[in-house]
């Protein structure tokens, strides 16, 4: 793979890759797409031979070389910093962030196809891009968001499963279960009960993967609908793209949520493998359980209140700072709420990362979101004063090793503003987006080869006699 050299940006990008060395090898095969091509599934199967080839490689040449040392503190501290995984579709740096195929969320927002010129990125972009290492043209994803249409039906009995449920059920919980009753038509699970040779697990994983994504829009939609609006349902617009439709089956139909549901979709959609949802997805799915399967465990870790609930946290704890202290509350009020806060034995929600030592990009272009269409907005501007009074609160403390804003710090207040005000349902948005990034591993899992997952695990009293050895050595 090269790079296309009469593409001024990218020979930028490229530059900069040879200048870090970590960043090479992730856009080592990152290229413009030419137009003529419109369909993702042929472009995927002329890579995937390439990079089965690759892994094999790497597989032999470098099988026993060391990646580091485990320590007891790893063990015990939710193997943080334990590198143990492969996952291709994007690569998280502590200081700069995500990256997706090398790219960051700055250079997806000026490279991928918008529904406008210079509209935020379409999330079937960011789809094409993390499944080929390719950024796309807007005829592919154009092309690409037709497909996505044609193959977004739910068969009646996944509404009757959710039906089934309390209306009171936790949104993430009514959306868990609609994935759930999608399963019902997996092509993976046909086609291996059939008999499939290994070799061609990929495709029906990639026929489920995409009917997934197109799906869950409309599923996650129902569930808003059913609890929020009175069951009144709001159909597909078989003109709007993946991120449009999304925001108009809610019921939202202005232009400017249409861009920040695409912007939300976009950052939301892959944060490397090593996050609970994106971690269960790939475990599940190690065992050969389908993308249903393998997608609705996910969604359970994002329903955790230290994963993808924290969103639904931020909007709630920052409404309770207004109604304790006012909209037009000082800055010595407000440190005087983030410590009661914390002498409570609570957290600050959307503040702190378990790998980012700096503060989130995907907080940053949030943040530029609000400064472009909403600058005024009593909410967003104490979102702006938290982010100067917290983490010198946190730095003081002396137990965070990092103080700094992350996603969930920002998105709430955003999908306030234009009238998505029901917090517990912000999971369920982070869910949609979450499958993109999920799927699109999830078929280079099965296209590479990759085996069950099973680390080993030890007692607390393994541990002592080891250390007992190791010190007695």
């Amino acid at each position: 793979m090269v790079f296309f050299r009469s593409v001024s940006l990218l020979s930028r990008l490229r530059s900069r890759a040879v200048q870090q060395s970590n960043l090479s090898n992730s856009v080592r095969w990152l290229q413009m797409q030419s137009s003529s091509d419109l369909d993702l599934h042929s472009q995927l199967k002329e890579l995937i031979p390439e990079q089965q080839e690759r892994l094999k490689k790497i597989k032999t040449e470098h099988g026993k070389v060391q990646l580091g040392n485990i320590t007891v503190d790893m063990v015990l501290g939710g193997m943080r910093g334990m590198t143990g995984l492969l996952w291709e579709t994007s690569l998280l740096d502590p200081d700069e962030g995500i990256r997706f195929r090398g790219l960051s969320i700055p250079e997806c927002q000026k490279l991928l196809p918008g529904a406008k010129p210079g509209g935020e990125p379409l999330p079937e972009g960011l789809l094409w891009l993390l499944l080929t290492g390719k950024v796309p043209s807007k005829e592919q994803v154009d092309a690409l968001s037709k497909e996505l249409r044609d193959r977004a039906t739910v068969p009646d009995y996944v509404y009757k499963a959710i039906d089934a449920l309390p209306v009171t059920a936790h949104p993430m919980t009514q959306f868990a279960s609609g994935v759930m009753a999608l399963q019902v038509q997996s092509e993976f699970q046909k086609a291996y009960d059939k008999g499939i040779p290994k070799a061609k697990y990929w495709e029906p994983t990639y026929e489920d993967s995409l009917n997934l994504i197109a799906r869950v829009p409309i599923v996650a939609s129902y569930v808003y609908r059913r609890i929020y609006k009175d069951g009144k349902i709001i159909t597909l617009d078989d003109s709007l793209d993946y991120g449009g439709n999304f925001s108009h089956m809610l019921g939202f139909d202005s232009p400017q949520m249409q861009e920040l549901m695409r912007l939300y979709v976009t950052i939301h959609s892959d944060h490397e493998g090593g996050n609970v949802s994106a971690h269960t997805g790939h475990l599940v799915a190690s065992a050969l359980s389908d993308p249903y399967l393998s997608f609705a465990a996910a969604l359970n870790g994002l329903a955790g209140p230290l994963h993808g609930l924290a969103n639904q946290e931020v909007l709630l704890w920052i409404k309770s700072v207004v109604d304790e202290c006012g909209e037009n509350m000082t800055t010595e009020q407000l440190k005087d709420y983030v410590w009661k806060t914390l002498n409570s034995g609570k957290v600050v929600p959307g503040f702190g990362h378990g790998v980012l030592r700096k503060t989130d990009p995907r907080y940053t272009c949030q943040r530029e979101f609000a400064l472009k269409h909403l600058p005024n907005d009593p909410l967003f501007q104490l979102v702006s004063k938290l982010y100067e009074v917290v983490p010198p609160i946190l730095t003081e403390l002396g137990k965070v090793k990092n103080p700094w804003p992350n996603v969930d710090a920002h998105s709430g207040v955003l999908l306030n503003y234009y009238g998505l005000t029901e917090a517990r349902y912000f999971t369920v948005l982070f869910g949609v987006s979450r499958s993109i990034g999920i799927c699109s591993q999830l078929i280079w899992d099965r296209a590479l080869g990759l085996p069950l997952e099973r680390p080993k695990s030890v007692t607390m009293e393994w541990l002592e006699n080891h250390c007992k050895k190791a010190a007695s050595s």
